[in-house]
Order: structure tokens, then C-alpha cells, then sequence
């Protein structure tokens, strides 16, 4: 058998179509396939159609209930940045022979109220300590210098010479008074009866409150005065003079800034107890540092420095000895320690020291031996 294959028609052609398989398996597929694509053309045209909806009218919405929100105070305010604490107070060591003056402001305190000054006046000086000529490598608050040991009594001075002048009053003699004697008596033997005796006037008795011995008819001696001795002139009394208070030994930081005010040399501080106390415990840590000086057999080398920091409770006992930095021997470090321990306590706090102290206080001693 034979196929003849004519071609078509010149003027005339036909579309090729995709033949499905002669095998029913793979047609049933193709079928399939072809199917679902003809489907999803159908859905992709048909889709904005289905999906235009009618209008709905939608219920009102309620208004909204009234509430009331109310905050805690202060939670939602920012948080304050902490004010800077205020300087620390310092303690200086005022003069004790300036005037009573409260500054008008100042951080310093001691143990009576000051105000700056100096014998030579600082141009446009403001500073709160008076200008002095001291160490620069040396943090002092001492302004004046003294001692602490009792000052040696001066000598003291020939009674005053009297002067016979012709003209000098004489005293008048003291005359001999004697009272009267004896009292009234009545005797009897009445038990409640009055008795009396009158007795003789002694010689010279007159009514004189009191016996003056003296001299019987002592002769009367017109403008006559009080026995004070004539003073010669030539040789005057010395006039009497306050005794300074005593301050302990000085040594100052180099000051060149000083102020305006002129009086003798004073510093800006308020008094309070704490300056008092700190006052008296220094004066007696200085003493004791100097009897252990004397009493010990070599001196530390001059130019070192020891500081010692301990802590003092309200009881005034110095219960720990904290740090010691030593730039002298063993000997001047275990004195200065032994200056602060040997003494302790010193006496209980006040009320307002320990107010503003607490119980107890971390302290700073210098000692430097020259």
C-alpha cells in the first residue's frame, strides 16, 4: 500500500492544529492541561466583573465615652540633673587678737567669726586669705605665728620711790574710837520680868558702831588725805598691757594676692563649735608633738613632711589610723602618729557637730619638720 502526497492548492493554505496523541494517556494530559489554561484565561477576564460589589450603607459609628486620665506627680517629669554639692567648708586658724567680725560670705570657719584684712593693703585685692610670704609647696591656713608655751613673766619692776616734796599733804592720824559698853538688866524673881544692868562708860567710849584702834585724842589735820604715796615723775609706773592670746608656731603658704582691708592680719571665717573643737585638738596635738620632740634623743631630718589621715568618732576617739605617707625617718613618722593617738579622746561632739558631721569624721594632719 502506498500514500500519494499532493500538495495543496497553491492560492489556499490551512492552519496546522496541534494533534492530540494517538496514545489515550498522553491525550487525556494534554487535554488536561490545555483545560486548565483555557480556565485561567477565563477567570483573568472575568475577574473585574464578579468583584464589582453594590454600595452598603454603614452604621453610624457611637461617639466615643469621656474619660479622664489623671497622673501621678511627677511621673512623667524629666529627671532633675543633681545640683553640684557645695564646696566643703575649710578650716583656717584666725588670729586671735583681730576684731569679732562675721564676713558677709565665705566658706572658711574657725573659732571666731573674722573678716579678711592686713596691715599693708593689697591693691584691688579680693581674696579671702591676707597676703603673706610663705612656702609654695606648703598647703597652710595658719596666718599668724606664736607660741604655746607659757611666756616667761617679766621681772618685776621697784616698788615706786616717794617723794618728800614740801608741798605733800599729810596723812591725818587715825583717833581711837571705842563704843559704848554694857547693857540694861533688870534682875528679879519674876521669870517673866525684864532685868538690866547700867554699866560706866568707859574712857573715849562713844556711839561708834565698831572698835577703831588708834591713837587717843589724835590731833585734827586740815585737808589732810588718804596715805598714797607721791610718785617721783622721773621714774613712771609701766603701764599695764592685755597679754596676748598665744597661738601655736606658724608656717604660711606663699600668698602674693591678698586684700584691701586694713587691720591686722585677719582671714574671712565664721565661727562655729566644730572650729572651736578642731582649734583646741590642734593646740593640743601641737604640744604633745613637741614634748615627744624634746624628749627624743635625734630630731627628724629638716625639710620632711609626714600626713596622717585617721578617723575620729563623736566620742572624740580616734579609732583608726588610715593612711600614713612619710617622707622622714621612723622616728618623725611614729611621733607625729603618737601626737594624734597619745591625747586621744577629745572631748564628745555637740549636738550640731554631729548634725552636720555624723558620727564620725575622716581627718587630715601635716606635720613638717624645719
Amino acid at each position: 500500500m502506498s500514500a500519494i502526497l499532493t500538495e495543496p492548492p497553491a492560492g489556499r493554505q490551512r492552519r496546522a492544529l496541534p494533534r492530540l496523541s494517538g496514545n489515550p494517556e498522553t491525550r487525556s494530559v494534554q487535554i488536561g492541561v490545555m483545560g486548565t489554561l483555557l480556565l485561567h484565561v477565563l477567570l483573568f477576564v472575568a475577574a473585574p466583573y464578579f468583584l464589582k460589589l453594590a454600595p452598603t450603607e454603614l452604621a453610624p459609628r457611637p461617639a466615643p465615652a469621656p474619660f479622664s486620665v489623671q497622673l501621678a506627680e511627677d511621673e512623667f517629669e524629666k529627671p532633675k540633673t543633681p545640683a553640684a554639692p557645695p564646696p566643703p567648708f575649710k578650716f583656717v586658724e584666725a588670729n586671735p587678737d583681730a576684731p569679732d567680725n562675721v564676713p558677709d560670705k565665705t566658706n572658711n570657719f574657725s573659732f571666731m567669726n573674722q573678716q579678711v584684712a592686713q596691715e599693708k593693703p593689697t591693691p584691688d585685692g579680693k581674696n579671702d586669705m591676707p597676703a603673706l610670704v610663705g612656702k609654695k609647696d606648703v598647703q597652710s591656713t595658719q596666718i599668724v605665728d606664736g607660741q604655746l608655751t607659757k611666756p616667761q613673766e617679766s621681772v618685776p619692776m621697784a616698788p615706786p620711790v616717794e617723794v618728800a616734796a614740801k608741798d605733800a599733804t599729810k596723812e591725818a592720824p587715825k583717833q581711837e574710837q571705842i563704843p559704848l559698853s554694857g547693857f540694861e538688866k533688870k534682875e528679879g524673881d519674876n521669870p517673866d520680868a525684864f532685868g538690866s544692868n547700867v554699866a560706866k562708860f568707859a574712857e573715849g567710849a562713844k556711839a561708834v558702831p565698831e572698835r577703831v584702834e588708834g591713837i587717843k585724842n589724835a590731833p585734827l589735820i586740815q585737808s589732810a588725805v588718804a596715805s598714797t604715796p607721791k610718785i617721783d615723775r622721773n621714774k613712771p609706773q609701766e603701764r599695764p598691757v592685755l597679754q596676748k592670746q598665744q597661738v601655736r608656731p606658724g608656717i604660711f603658704s606663699d600668698n602674693k594676692f591678698g586684700t584691701m582691708n586694713i587691720r591686722p592680719t585677719a582671714v574671712d571665717a565664721k565661727w562655729s563649735n566644730y572650729g572651736v573643737y578642731l582649734q583646741r585638738m590642734i593646740e593640743t596635738v601641737q604640744i604633745q608633738w613637741d614634748r615627744i620632740l624634746l624628749q627624743s634623743t635625734l630630731y627628724p631630718p629638716s625639710g620632711t613632711t609626714v600626713t596622717v589621715s585617721f578617723r575620729m568618732d563623736s566620742d572624740g576617739k580616734i579609732t583608726t589610723i588610715i593612711d600614713v605617707k612619710n617622707t622622714s625617718s621612723d622616728q618623725g613618722k611614729e611621733a607625729c602618729v603618737s601626737a594624734i593617738t597619745a591625747r586621744s579622746p577629745y572631748g564628745k561632739w555637740s549636738d550640731d557637730m554631729i548634725a552636720v558631721l555624723g558620727n564620725s569624721q575622716e581627718m587630715t594632719f601635716t606635720f613638717y619638720y624645719q
